[in-house]
């Protein structure tokens, strides 16, 4: 061989090389441009999705709040009227004690009163009622004057045993089911 057609066989194969290189760069640069692509689509993906569940999240956070939001001023609403049902239900029983009914009603007071502790008993109320009491008890009247809306309370003489039937302890005992009522 000459030493021309060395050079040129030597040239050839360089060139040849260099072709394979170049297509191997080629192909290695479309494949890490195919990875990138496909790695951003990836990293896209996930940013919409975790965006749309942050922002359902917090959707649901909003609805909730505002759920319970409303909720407690419904519970305020009705608290204030049941609360404004409590006061009327109150100034109703003191105009009670002004009608003719309420001698008849602390009448059937003393006599529970009476089955209740025994004949020997102290008898005490409003001091409104005092004329009235003093007649229906006796001698088992105390004068001693009670702040109380109307009714009486009844103790044993040794203070043992205690009946209050006062317009405000019936009204405490029985709130719930006023309330109840009211509602």
């Amino acid at each position: 061989m000459t030493l021309e057609s060395l050079v040129e066989e030597i040239r050839r194969r360089g060139q040849a090389e260099l072709e394979s290189i170049e297509k191997a760069r080629v192909a290695e640069e479309a494949r890490l441009g195919a990875e990138r692509d496909r790695r951003v689509g990836e990293v896209q993906t996930h940013a919409t999705r975790s965006t749309e569940v942050e922002v359902a999240r917090e959707r649901a956070q909003r609805l909730a709040a505002a759920k319970l939001q409303s909720r407690k001023r419904l519970y305020g609403a009705r608290e204030q009227r049941l609360t404004a049902g409590m006061a009327e239900t109150r100034k109703l029983l003191e105009s009670y004690t002004d009608t003719n009914r309420y001698g008849p009603t602390l009448k059937r007071m003393v006599a529970v009163a009476s089955d209740t502790l025994g004949k020997q008993l102290r008898v005490r109320g409003r001091a409104e009622d005092a004329p009235l009491l003093a007649k229906l008890a006796g001698k088992t009247f105390d004068p001693t004057p009670e702040t109380i809306l109307g009714g009486l309370i009844a103790e044993t003489p040794d203070g043992a045993r205690r009946l209050n039937l006062s317009f405000d302890e019936l009204l405490r005992l029985h709130e719930d089911r006023v309330r109840e009522l009211l509602a």
